[in-house]
């Protein structure tokens, strides 16, 4: 009913159509935005306080202009730019259910809703197509400079329909709505391309150009209406009226084209090609009135002028051919076929084509919302930076230090260094470095803080398996719950896909999860065995000095030959330069580590971000996107990464020497056993010690690591608290159906079973009543035939003469029954159908009856009185 009657009013505006606006429902677009943000991002909504009303405000003067004004132009262009910018800051499904009536079609009380940002900017660039259409109409095409922006606005309004059709409805990533399929939009889009054509084509005949000119402009114009018609024919929203309309167009202007042509032939002096194109064009005018019925007294008026001229021309011209030229008339086959000139094209508006790049702060379509907000692919991407930068500088560096300086600490111990060393140099109390360390582990409180540590890294591990196993427990009982369902209803009705089928990816996490704590159970298992292996010396290097004497044995001091010294010096040194290089790689550690954390990726992803919604803005930020970015930066450690083969190489070589000189040291003093004991204790503290070290180390990797999978595990858990939730909710609406499908089955079951039971009774009945009838009809037939059979044996009497009965004469001919009873019995006399006589002088009608004999005739029937 809405198209029908925006058809009429449109098909009576004139020989020129607008485009509908379409309409929606008012919605407040900021609540599913401010839930979004709420929920997805780690802003709070209320920093985007502003933003969120100044979308509200956009929205509703966008989708309130619904009259033919400029302001409308820049209210719906402004609305659709921030659509545009917001496809890069939003999943298209946002949560927001966008209602729209069709403007076309025979269906335009339904209302069409989706959930999705790029359905709502289809419908307002359409209704940007319609405003351009309608203020074409509304120009005043009596001027030429009316006509000059009718024709651009025509133009303006075909290219937001190109733009819509090629770009906006392919990614529109939901149903089309029925009035935006391709064919519906070519065929307007022509449409409003032949309308410019025909506003320049009125300003060349008001102009008073060349009817050549002019009939180039008009054969253009005639294939623009014809192409139109043949998209409107293929569409379903199309209407009949434009439909008819724009075959009438195609026709008519067919007809100027040929009538221009052949005032430009007369011109020429080309009469018999005049004749010719002038009937053509009377038969094209004939064929555009055949749509008389369909289009508008506008319309009908033009045509019908046109006939009159041409009319008038093609009598003058056969007149004057005949009789004075004598040309013969060119068949129409032999024609020139008229040339085209085209002065129209789809114009997208630059703020519908570059609507990014007009927006900000002092842009044309104002600043752009949410401008501040990051994009949650944003935070995943930069996560994988921090992953990847990690395990680069963890595994990849750091690691590989770590691993020298544990290379380097074995060699020492298979040599026995530095406590042979140490026992010569100093052969009573302590030597300093093992002072040094016995100290450090004092101050750090020494086996009470392994075990603290290990201690909380338990908590730690336990809250992470607690957290796993709830994550297992959901996912059990859910299989529970599937598998139940499954066996109660049957598989055939209970189609559901199970967990494994439904959610792989959430399965798969399961043996994950369970591998890395298996992983980690195991180095903790190393761990603890070699704090158990090494308590009692760590003990004592946290004890007091007296119990470390005690436990270190003196040994006589021995004369230092010069050889010894030298020896003893040269691995001295080289001892010290172990220490030196581990000093600096534990120095290159920390400032890595420092390096990492200061490592904020997040401004370059804004700007490469801010780069991608510029350059794409329908395109949703992905964190595939930044990995160029990734490479780039990651390549600040590709120094430290080659400082890791040049200390590499170092640590070689200072191997080399400390294996040298301690082969030196070894031979110097051969022969001097007096402090092998000390040289043993002494090494046996050294050893605790570097094992003390590497249990710090490795508790504190362990508990890096149990932090970093209880953000894992603690997602997994969410993911499965989720999915649990979201099966029940299904498993419900599904039992709902199946139960309902059921009781649906059983209660027709029911019925059957009810209607088979009735369909028995009455069978039964039926039967029942049949067998009665038949009793009857033997019960009958035995009494009836009881006396034929007894008159069969026995002579019949002759009944007695009795007196007949004096009747009434208006009663006369009616048969009285006999009284008494009216069943014969045997001994009762039988009384033959037929008249009685009513007395001797008895009259009928005037007549005197004779007697009736009382006889029984043999060839009569017998008959009873009843």
């Amino acid at each position: 009913m809405a198209e029908t009657s925006w058809t009429t009013r449109t098909m009576q505006n004139g020989n020129i159509l607008e485009i509908p606006f379409r309409r929606t429902h008012n919605i407040k677009l900021s609540d599913p935005i401010r839930k979004y943000i709420e929920t997805k991002y780690d802003q709070h909504p209320d920093t985007f306080a502003r933003d969120l009303e100044v979308i509200d405000q956009l929205r509703k003067d966008a989708v309130n202009s619904l009259e033919p004004h400029s302001s409308g132009v820049t209210k719906l262009q402004q609305y659709a730019a921030q659509l545009v910018y917001m496809s890069g800051k939003f999943p298209v499904d946002i949560g927001a259910d966008f209602a729209w009536l069709p403007s076309l079609g025979y269906h335009g009380n339904h209302a069409h809703t989706e959930n999705n940002i790029r359905f709502e900017l289809a419908n307002v660039l359409f209704n940007l197509a319609a405003m351009y259409s309608q203020l074409a109409l509304a120009s005043n095409r009596g001027t030429s400079d009316g006509l000059k922006s009718a024709a651009s606005n025509f133009c303006f309004a075909a290219g937001v329909l190109s733009y819509l059709k090629t770009t906006i409805i392919p990614e529109l990533r939901g149903a089309t709505p029925e009035d935006m399929d391709t064919f519906t939009l070519e065929g307007l889009e022509s449409l409003m391309l032949a309308q410019a054509q025909e506003c320049f084509w009125q300003k060349a005949v008001k102009d008073g150009l060349k009817d050549s000119s002019i009939a180039k402009l008009a054969a253009k114009l005639s294939d623009l209406y014809s192409e139109a018609g043949d998209w409107a024919l293929k569409s379903n929203s199309i209407s009949s009226p434009w439909i008819h309309h724009m075959n009438a167009k195609h026709h008519h202007f067919a007809a100027a084209a040929q009538y221009r042509a052949a005032c430009d032939s007369l011109e020429k002096r080309k009469y018999g090609e005049e004749v010719a194109r002038l009937r053509d064009s009377l038969n094209c005018v004939n064929l555009a009135l055949k749509e008389s019925s369909y289009i508008n007294r506008a319309v009908q008026a033009d045509l019908n002028g046109l006939k009159n001229r041409v009319q008038e021309d093609l009598k003058r011209a056969e007149k004057d051919n005949d009789t004075i030229y004598l040309i013969p008339e060119p068949p129409k086959s032999e024609l020139k076929v008229l040339d085209r000139a085209s002065m129209v094209s789809a114009k997208i508006p630059k703020e519908v084509s570059n609507s990014q790049e007009m927006l900000g702060d002092h842009g044309a379509l104002g600043r752009p919302l949410f401008s501040k907000l990051v994009p949650y692919s944003v935070h995943v991407a930069a996560s994988i930076y921090a992953d990847r930068r990690d395990r680069l500088v963890n595994q990849n560096i750091i690691a590989e230090l770590d691993a020298m300086t544990t290379r380097i600490q074995d060699l020492l111990v298979s040599l026995n260094l530095p406590g042979s060393l140490q026992a010569l140099e100093k052969p009573l109390g302590l030597p300093p470095t093992l002072a040094s360390h016995a100290d450090e582990v004092r101050q750090a409180n020494g086996v009470h803080r392994l075990h603290a540590v290990i201690a909380d890294t338990d908590k730690v591990k336990g809250n992470v398996r607690q957290m796993y196993q709830d994550g297992i427990d959901l996912l059990r009982t859910e299989a529970g719950e599937d598998e139940a369902a499954r066996r109660k209803f049957g598989t055939a009705r209970w189609t559901r896909q199970p967990a494994s089928d439904a959610v792989p990816k959430l399965i798969a996490q399961v043996s994950d999860i369970d591998g890395y704590l298996k992983q980690a159970d195991t180095s903790d298992r190393l761990v603890h065995e070699k704090l158990r292996e090494n308590e009692t010396l760590i003990r004592l290097l946290g004890g007091s000095d007296r119990d470390l004497e005690d436990y270190v044995p003196s040994s006589r001091r021995a004369t230092m030959t010069a050889k010894v010294e030298r020896a003893a010096n040269s691995l001295r040194s080289t001892l010290n330069e172990v220490t030196r290089l581990d000093s600096r790689r534990r120095k290159k550690v920390e400032s890595l580590r420092t390096k990492a954390r200061e490592d904020d990726v997040l401004p370059d992803l804004l700007k490469e971000t801010s780069r991608l919604e510029r350059e794409y803005p329908m395109q949703p930020i992905a964190a595939a996107q930044f990995e160029t970015l990734f490479d780039r930066r990651l390549n600040k450690y590709d120094t430290d990464s080659s400082d890791i083969k040049a200390e590499e190489k170092e640590l070689e070589a200072l191997s080399q020497r400390i294996r040298q000189a301690n082969q030196t040291f070894q031979t110097a003093k051969q022969g001097d056993s007096s402090s092998s004991e000390r040289e043993n204790a002494l090494q046996n503290l050294e050893n605790a010690y570097g094992t003390y070290k590497q249990i710090l180390r490795d508790l504190d990797t362990g508990r890096t690591f149990y932090n970093s999978l209880g953000g894992i595990v603690s997602r997994f858990r969410d993911d499965c608290k989720n999915f649990v939730y979201t099966r029940r909710t299904e498993a419900q609406g599904m039992e709902a159906d199946v139960s309902n499908a059921m009781a649906g089955l059983q209660l027709q079951q029911q019925n059957q079973e009810s209607l088979l039971a009735q369909k028995h009774a009455q069978n039964q009945a039926q039967q029942e009543r049949h067998r009665q009838q038949q009793q009857q009809q033997q019960q009958a037939s035995r009494q009836y035939a009881a006396p034929p059979a007894r008159m069969a044996q026995e002579p019949l009497q002759a009944p007695m003469p009795q007196r007949p009965q004096q009747v009434p004469p208006a009663v006369a001919n009616v048969q009285s029954p006999p009284p008494g009873p009216t069943t014969w019995q045997e001994g009762m006399p039988i009384v033959f159908g037929g008249q009685q006589q009513t007395g001797a002088g008895a009259k009928s009608n005037g007549t005197q009856q004779q007697a009736v004999d009382g006889r029984w005739d043999p060839s009569q029937a017998l008959r009873f009185n009843r």
